[in-house]
């Protein structure tokens, strides 16, 4: 009985210690977004969700990049739960790219000395528009999960992880064509990894493809130096 009780003990402070607190910020056309927070450390990481999902659908990645030493945000888009902005009633079609920029200059302002943004399907387009958009320096690194930027890709200002499902299909048709005309016109240096498959951006991590998508974003983001290189399979 004792030592179920340490356990239990041991494990509901471990919660305690990983739990996120939730911050708000404004964005700079006076919309207000909400954002978990895990993690401390000169490195951040902001988390982009995609159309289906939110902030705590990153839940399970953002407390691994934690334990590896980043300063994680997860944020909500404006739409999203208490989340607001110009725009907010159609998210596809707003200023998103704000949204990230106002979580980026957070963690910025509160001790990162480098930034980089993971962004997935809808969010991926937010963060690619977000680096496009951003001061040169401002976002270290990009991993676009499924998604590529709205914008012109060769104004990229990040080094950039574009990772997708060879099978990965919408109303238009596979996404794997356009995703690498975008790669292609990114400058260096630049990653593009396909994966066998058919799962979109974030539901990557609910298959058995999860471990290593994982594994390839603490890879791209840890690296003091990023080598480009476009990987199959």
């Amino acid at each position: 009985m004792r030592t179920l009780i340490a356990t239990l003990a041991a494990w509901f402070f471990s919660q305690i210690a990983i739990a996120p607190k939730t911050i708000s910020l404004p964005t700079e056309d006076g919309g207000v977004v909400f954002a978990d927070v895990y993690g401390t450390g000169d490195r951040g990481i902001v988390l982009a969700h995609g159309g289906p999902f939110n902030k705590e659908s990153w839940a399970k990645q953002a407390q691994t990049l934690a334990a590896a030493g980043f300063h994680v945000l997860a944020l909500d888009f404006r739409g999203y739960g208490k989340s607001r902005g110009p725009g907010q009633s159609d998210p596809m079609n707003a200023p998103l790219h704000l949204d990230v920029l106002a979580t980026v200059r957070y963690l910025r302002e509160n001790g990162a000395k480098r930034v980089s943004v993971v962004g997935a399907s809808m969010g991926g387009g937010a963060a690619g528009d977000a680096s496009i958009a951003s001061q040169p320096g401002e976002i270290d690194r990009l991993v676009l999960l499924g998604a590529a930027p709205n914008g012109p890709a060769e104004k990229l200002k990040s080094s950039t992880l574009y990772i997708v499902a060879r099978d990965d299909v919408d109303s238009d048709g596979p996404r794997l064509p356009q995703i690498r005309k975008q790669y292609e016109k990114s400058p260096q240096p630049k990653e593009l990894i396909v994966l066998d498959g058919s799962a979109h951006a974030q539901f990557l991590f609910q298959t058995d493809q999860g471990e290593r998508v994982m594994r390839e974003i603490l890879r791209f983001l840890s690296a003091k130096t990023t080598t480009p290189y476009c990987l199959t399979g």
